[in-house]
C-alpha cells in the first residue's frame, strides 16, 4: 500500500470547495508520457494553479503503474524547484470503471478516483460507486461518480449517444454512495469530433458551431445540490488553428469541433469545479510534431520533436488555466 501523502500528493476535497465558493475550475489534464507531465507541472507552476494530473485505465497501462507513480513524485518536486513551495497536485484516475480498477489505484498512490458506473441500471451505479467510496475513503482518497452518458470516444469509453443526467436523481444518488464529486452529462462529448456536422450549424465563414451546452439542466442539478462540486468530461474545445496544422502537415481531421471557451468559462463559474481537458493536448502535440516532420524531415532526434510538442502543451494549458478556468493563482 502505498499513500498519496508519502508521494506528496493531495486529494480534491479542500480545492474544490475553494473553487465552488471563487467561480473557477480546477484542471484536469489527462497525462500520457514525461513531455505532457512535463508541460502540466510548468503551466501549473508558472501560473499557481491547483491541478489534477490523470490516468485513464488505458494510459496506466501505457506509462507502467509503477513509473506513473514516480513520475508524478518527481512532478511535485519537480514544481517545488520551478519555485511552487507547496504544490497541489492530484493523480486522479479517469474512468475507472470496475471496483479493482479503482483499489489498484488508491493501493498505489493515486490520491482521487472515478469510478463509472454510468453505463450502468441505476441501482447498479450506486451499489458500484458506494461500495468504492467505502474503501477510498479509509485512505483519504476522494472519489468521483458519475450520472448520465456522454457521446463519443476516449480510449476504452465509447458511447453513441448522449443520455442527459436527471437532476431529480442527484440528490439520491450523492446521499447515497457518498461520492465527493459528480460527473454529469449536459451536451459534452469525449473526443475532438465531438458532433456531427448534423448537429451543428454553420456561421457566416461556413464554419461549424456547435449546439450550446444544456445549462438549464447544470441548474436544475444546482438547485437540487447547492455547493456540490460538479465535473464536466468531454470539456476540450479542439483549438482550430492546431486542427489547421495538422491538416497542413498532412493529417486528415474532418469536421474536429469542440465546445467553445466561453461556454467553458460560464461553467466554470458554476458549481462545475472540475473539467477535463484531454483531446486538445493531443492535438497540440499532434501539431508540433508533424510541422517538424514536414519542415525539417531530416530530424530524427525525439528531443527536436517532442521539445516542441512539450512547449505547445504548455503554451495551450496556460491558456486554459488564465483565460478559461479562472484557476491562476489560486494555489499561491
Amino acid at each position: 500500500m502505498v499513500s498519496y501523502k508519502d508521494l506528496g500528493l493531495v486529494n480534491t476535497k479542500e480545492m474544490f470547495a475553494k473553487a465552488v465558493k471563487g467561480g473557477y475550475a480546477i484542471p484536469a489534464f489527462n497525462v500520457n508520457n514525461m513531455e505532457q507531465l512535463q508541460a502540466i507541472v510548468q503551466a501549473a507552476s508558472e501560473t499557481k494553479s491547483p491541478v489534477i494530473v490523470q490516468a485513464s485505465k488505458g494510459a496506466r497501462q501505457y506509462a507502467n503503474p509503477i513509473l506513473l507513480r514516480y513520475m508524478l513524485q518527481g512532478a511535485v518536486e519537480y514544481a517545488k524547484s520551478l519555485g511552487w513551495e507547496k504544490p497541489q497536485i492530484v493523480l486522479h484516475l479517469d474512468h475507472g470503471d470496475t471496483f479493482e480498477t479503482c483499489k489498484d489505484c488508491i493501493d498505489s498512490g493515486f490520491s482521487s478516483v472515478m469510478i463509472d458506473g454510468s453505463h450502468l441500471p441505476y441501482e447498479e451505479n450506486i451499489a458500484l460507486t458506494k461500495k468504492v467510496v467505502e474503501y477510498a475513503h479509509q485512505f483519504g482518497v476522494t472519489v468521483e461518480g458519475e450520472l448520465g452518458v456522454l457521446a463519443g470516444v476516449e480510449d476504452e469509453v465509447v458511447a453513441e449517444h448522449h443520455t442527459y443526467t436527471r437532476p431529480e436523481e442527484v440528490v439520491d444518488f450523492a446521499t447515497r454512495t457518498g461520492c465527493d464529486s459528480l460527473a454529469i452529462s449536459i451536451g459534452t462529448s469525449h473526443g475532438a469530433n465531438k458532433f456531427t456536422p448534423e448537429q451543428c450549424t454553420r456561421d457566416e465563414k461556413g464554419h461549424l458551431v456547435p449546439p450550446p451546452l444544456r445549462f438549464d439542466i447544470l441548474e436544475a442539478i444546482e438547485k437540487e445540490l447547492p455547493g456540490f462540486p460538479i465535473v464536466l468530461h468531454g470539456a476540450s474545445s479542439v483549438p482550430q488553428e492546431e486542427v489547421a496544422t495538422i491538416n497542413k502537415y498532412g493529417g486528415a481531421l474532418k469536421d474536429a469541433i469542440g465546445i467553445p471557451e466561453e461556454q467553458l468559462r460560464r461553467a466554470a463559474k458554476s458549481a462545475v469545479c472540475k473539467i477535463n481537458i484531454d483531446s486538445d493536448s493531443r492535438l497540440a502535440l499532434t501539431a508540433a510534431v508533424r510541422e517538424v516532420f514536414a519542415t525539417k524531415p531530416a530530424e530524427f532526434d525525439p528531443r527536436k520533436y517532442l521539445g516542441p510538442a512539450r512547449d505547445n502543451m504548455k503554451k495551450l494549458y496556460k491558456h486554459k488555466i488564465e483565460a478559461v478556468l479562472g484557476s491562476a493563482g489560486k494555489a499561491e
